[in-house]
């Protein structure tokens, strides 16, 4: 299981620089710290973060639409009704990270890292990711109709009414989480790896979603 870092275990935190206000559109920053400062409502679209560090910042109802973010450490942020859609994301960690209606759908993630986040509401429609792992996160309501998985895991996660429709997976592995409950999109589950006590957890809503009807 991956282990979440310190900031000072990021190989270019020597080199980060404190960043003395919140970004404007389009602004491209790099090896830039943001700590305990409010981007709250900002309107930041199409911006660019490079071995940058975040951590106790306010995203609260930003918009940071098309967006990248290029190995960057995140923690103990907030990103409530935050607007990330069409966002790219790479060699990316979130650490203790709140989503609570986050707007990510759009948006590309590859080898990126979940640690301890709360995930509520969060829109992932259409999104892309590759390489990802939500470790000990809380997933509830998350939404993830139409986009691609590929290598994702879940360990030591609780998920409840995830929503699957129209989603394609390749090597996604559910036998790590604490605890699944799949709103919709059953059909989607089609090459998932789940153990011998989720099927069991899961069984009554296979068979409701396949019409079954259970006689004894």
């Amino acid at each position: 299981m991956p282990e979440p870092r310190n900031i000072s275990d990021l190989p270019y935190f020597s080199h980060l620089q404190a960043a003395e206000s919140a970004p404007v559109q389009g602004e491209q920053f790099d090896t830039a710290l943001f700590q305990d400062v409010s981007f709250e409502g900002v309107q930041a679209g199409g911006s660019s973060f490079l071995e940058s560090a975040f951590t106790g910042v306010d995203f609260d109802r930003a918009q940071l639409r098309r967006g990248r973010f290029n190995d960057v450490w995140i923690d103990n942020c907030r990103m409530n009704s935050a607007d990330f859609a069409q966002t790219s994301w790479l060699d990316v960690e979130f650490g203790t990270t709140v989503f609570a209606g986050t707007a990510l759908f759009d948006s590309a993630m590859s080898r990126v890292g979940f640690f301890g986040c709360k995930l509520v509401g969060t829109n992932l429609r259409n999104a892309e990711l590759r390489n990802v792992t939500f470790t000990n996160c809380v997933m509830q309501d998350v939404d993830f109709a139409d986009a691609v998985l590929t290598n994702v895991s879940f360990p030591g996660s609780r998920i409840s009414s995830l929503h699957l429709d129209g989603m394609k997976a390749e090597n996604v592995d559910l036998r790590g989480a604490s605890e699944v409950d799949i709103q919709s999109g059953y059909d989607s589950l089609a090459g998932v790896r789940i153990n011998n006590v989720q099927l069991l957890q899961l069984a009554p809503a296979f068979a409701q979603a396949l019409g079954l009807i259970l006689d004894d």
